[in-house]
C-alpha cells in the first residue's frame, strides 16, 4: 500500500502538475493515464491513507491487551477522520465526473 501511495503521488503528481505529455495516437500509450487528474489522485490517496489506517488499528485490536486504551481510542478517532475526509473529497469529485457524462453528448 506504501508502494502504491508512492507511485500515485510521483506519476499521478508528475503527469498531471508538471508534464504534458502529447501521447494522444502512440501505440504505448497506457490506458491508466487518460483516468489520471487531481480529483483522483486525491480519492486514490485518501483509500491507500484509509487502508493503512485500518491495518494500524487492526494490529492494536489483534494486540489489545497490551495497548493502551487511551491510544486505541485515538488510533479510532484518527481513523474515523481519514473516512470522514475521504467521504468530503469523493462526494464533490463523483458530481463533477456525473454532470461531465451529462453534459456529453451520446453518440448513438
Amino acid at each position: 500500500m506504501v508502494a502504491n501511495l508512492l507511485t500515485m503521488v510521483v506519476i499521478g503528481g508528475y503527469a498531471t502538475f508538471v508534464s504534458k505529455l502529447d501521447l494522444e495516437h502512440h501505440p504505448d500509450r497506457p490506458e491508466w493515464l487518460t483516468h489520471v487528474d487531481p480529483g483522483t489522485i486525491k480519492i486514490k490517496l485518501a483509500a491507500s491513507l484509509i487502508g493503512i489506517s485500518s491495518i494500524h488499528l487492526l494490529k492494536a485490536f489483534v494486540n489489545v491487551a497490551n495497548e493502551n486504551p487511551e491510544h486505541i481510542k485515538w488510533k479510532i478517532f484518527i481513523h474515523m477522520t481519514f473516512l470522514g475526509s475521504a467521504i468530503l473529497l469523493a462526494g464533490p469529485t463523483s458530481s463533477c465526473r456525473r454532470r461531465k457524462s451529462a453534459d456529453t453528448p451520446h453518440i448513438s
